[in-house]
Order: C-alpha cells, then sequence, then structure tokens
C-alpha cells in the first residue's frame, strides 16, 4: 500500500473497497494504474463510459465549454441544456426534459412528479410498487424502493407507501394495486440486481395493468438506456412507452449528469418552487451529453453496438455449457451478465491480475459486463481471453 493511499483511507469515509493502486490515466477501452500496468475496462465505470476514456472529441467538447463558462444554475438558459433537451425529446418519448446530476436525483424528480401529478388531479395517491431485485439509488426514498433488504439495513424506518413483488410476475403486480397507487417503478433489465431480463410481454403487461387502475408507469433506464442495450431506451426492444424514465450514467461519458424523461401525463406537473437542482444541466455536463447523442444518433454507434453485441454473443459461448464456468449469458447489446454455475465473489480480484476490470459478482454468482459502446471485436476477443484466464484460476483455487 503507497503512502498516498495510506493517507486517503484516513481522509475517506469507508463506504468503498478500492484495490491498492491509483487509476492514473485512460484510453478507448483501456485503464491504466500508477505501476504502469493496463486493464481492459469491461464495466466503464459501472456503464458511464459510453464512449470510453480520453475520447477526442469529448475531451475538445468539454474543454471548450470550460473555457467559456462552467456554471450558471437554472436562472438562466445555456446553449449545451438547450440543446441536449432538444436532442433528448426528439430521441425518445418524453415532452419535457428535468436535469439533475446522479440517477438517484432524476429517480427522486421523477417520483416526485408522479405524486404532484395525482395531487394536480385532486387525488392523494402516494404509493409505489417496485420489483424484488431492483436497485433504484442511494438517496433514502431511492433506497426505500430498491428491492432489496440488505439495503435498507442500519436505516429503518424505510418511506411508507412502498411495495415490493417479484419482478416479471404479472398477476403479482395486478394484485398488489391499491387505490393508492400513483406509479409503477421497474427497471426493463435489472441491472445491478444481476442483469435479469424481463419474461416476453411483461412491459407490455405493466402498462396494461397501470392504465387499467390509473396510475402511473415509470422506468428506471439509468443503467440500461442511452444505447447500451442497443437501442436508445431498452423500452424500446418491446415497443412500450412509459409515462418517465430516467437517464443518467452514460449520458454523460463519465460527466455528472441525470434526466427524468417526463411524458405529457408527467410533463407539467413541476412548476416553479416544486422541484430544482442547483447543478442540474450544467453547461460542462451537457456539452459532454451532447457528445454522446450526437454519436448515438447522428453517426452510427447504435447501430455499432447492435453488431458488437451479437459478436459479444459469439465471442462468450466457449465459457457457456457442460464443463464449462458459465450456465449462460444474460442481458441485451453491451450491458450482459454472465451466470456463473458457482459463486465466485472474488472473480473482480483475480480478473484484475490477468488485466482486466469487471463488475462486482452479484444476483446469485452473475459477472456483470457493461465494457464502452465503442469497444472492437479484436478488444471484445481480449476481454474473453483475459476472463477466461480469470474464471480458469478462480477455479483451480476452489479445487485446490
Amino acid at each position: 500500500m503507497t503512502q498516498a493511499i495510506d493517507k486517503a483511507r484516513d481522509c475517506f469515509i469507508p463506504t468503498y473497497r478500492q484495490p491498492e493502486f491509483i487509476i492514473e490515466r485512460g484510453e478507448g477501452v483501456y485503464l491504466f494504474d500508477d505501476r504502469g500496468r493496463r486493464y481492459i475496462d469491461a464495466i466503464a465505470g459501472i456503464a458511464v463510459n459510453s464512449l470510453g476514456h480520453n475520447d477526442e472529441e469529448m475531451v475538445r467538447a468539454v474543454s471548450a465549454q470550460a473555457s467559456r463558462v462552467t456554471h450558471t444554475s437554472n436562472l438562466y438558459w445555456t446553449a449545451p441544456a438547450m440543446e441536449l433537451s432538444e436532442r433528448l425529446v426528439a430521441a425518445t418519448f418524453a415532452e419535457r426534459v428535468f436535469f439533475a446530476n446522479s440517477g438517484a436525483e432524476a429517480n427522486e424528480a421523477m417520483l416526485k412528479a408522479a405524486r404532484r401529478a395525482h395531487f394536480d388531479r385532486g387525488s392523494k395517491r402516494f404509493e409505489f410498487i417496485t420489483a424484488i431485485n431492483s436497485f433504484h439509488g442511494r438517496t433514502m426514498a431511492t433506497v426505500t424502493l430498491t428491492g432489496q433488504p440488505k439495503y435498507h439495513q442500519g436505516f429503518e424506518p424505510m418511506l411508507p407507501g412502498v411495495s415490493y413483488v417479484p419482478y416479471g410476475d404479472l398477476e403479482a403486480m395486478a394484485a398488489a394495486m391499491t387505490p393508492q397507487t400513483a406509479a409503477i417503478l421497474v427497471e426493463p433489465i435489472q441491472g445491478e440486481g444481476g442483469v435479469v431480463m424481463p419474461p416476453e410481454g411483461y412491459l407490455a403487461g405493466l402498462r396494461q395493468i397501470a392504465d387499467e387502475h390509473g396510475c402511473f408507469l415509470l422506468f428506471d433506464e439509468i443503467q440500461t438506456g442511452v444505447g447500451r442495450t442497443g437501442k436508445f431506451l431498452a423500452c424500446d426492444h418491446d415497443g412500450v412507452i412509459p409515462d418517465g424514465a430516467t437517464l443518467a450514467k452514460g449520458l454523460g461519458n463519465g460527466m455528472p449528469i441525470g434526466a427524468f424523461l417526463a411524458g405529457p401525463a408527467l410533463s407539467a406537473c413541476l412548476v416553479p418552487g416544486t422541484h430544482a437542482s442547483t447543478f442540474g444541466g450544467n453547461p460542462v455536463c451537457c456539452a459532454a451529453a451532447n457528445v454522446v447523442l450526437r454519436r448515438l444518433m447522428d453517426k452510427g454507434l447504435l447501430e455499432q453496438v447492435v453488431e458488437t453485441g451479437k459478436y459479444f454473443d459469439q465471442a462468450m459461448q466457449p465459457l457457456i455449457g457442460a464443463g464449462r464456468p458459465a450456465n449462460a449469458l444474460r442481458g441485451r447489446g453491451l450491458l450482459r451478465g454472465l451466470e456463473l454455475k458457482k459463486d465466485t465473489p472474488d472473480l473482480p480480484v483475480i480478473a484484475r491480475k490477468h488485466g482486466l476490470m469487471i463488475g462486482m459478482v452479484a444476483g446469485g454468482g452473475v459477472v456483470r459486463l457493461a465494457p464502452p459502446l465503442t469497444i472492437s471485436k479484436d478488444e471484445i476477443d481480449a476481454l474473453v481471453t483475459a476472463l477466461s484466464a480469470a474464471l480458469k484460476e478462480a477455479g483451480d483455487a476452489a479445487s485446490a
């Protein structure tokens, strides 16, 4: 452990378990530490670095905006935020957009909008139904809506009015409805919960249930959105239009930004004085997000994700099946979960020895993989080779 890390551990609140090296720089899909070691970044800052590291267009845009103005608050218009709002409305179902700093804050805005819209209608609906195994953030409201008790421990009591049903179970969702249900909130693909795919017809069924019971349908697309699955929103695969959805992570390629996309039913309920964000819509962050949107929608990156996602499927097959370490590959596009036959919680540590960074093993032994959307086929081959070596070492250690 270096002296610098020793000092940092004394200064940081210990909410993380960082390894014993310091990341110094990145280039494309690679990260480099202070000892000169190179790693394939197969998690991209947890599905954040859509364009990889040190992207030239991104660096130019952020530098140029920082040289003009870095912050104004939302008391004034800025060109980057105006352009980004127009791009998001054009790319999605949204009628209007609210900008925040993070995914949790975007979810907070959406949840408040759902309650406020019912209030404006003269209704006292306030309850939310979400899914078991979900993840929606770390604030008190979003951790309450996260359907994993381990995240609730030590923070009880949770906020009232939240219930949880099994993901993919339309009968359970319908049975949980009450006259006080304000909204359903789900992830189109559960990310942190283990890259869990919805059953066919599930999202459409949720739309029907919400309409029948007079509540809103909300999608948390913080991890699945911004092209991660091969369409701009994961719900687009099913042709299902929610009343609201949230983005963050990949939207800013590492710059902190979140967005609440409001459909017609939620687009006018948050009026001046009802909600705000000091840093939301920051012009530097919006300049970065505009680069991501241009690359996805105007320069063919979205189509590239579809093709590399198909190649990823093929490249991973040697790891799956009888006599191999994995049972299945979950997910879509470049959001993937490799379902291991044995839970291997130390796999991320072993993988780093082979020059690979992966997500934490979660959801009952699932390795989460979310590389930059710009990853090439050759780089996918290198990723699979490193992962295969790490799995072999983990298996040898377990049987020794």
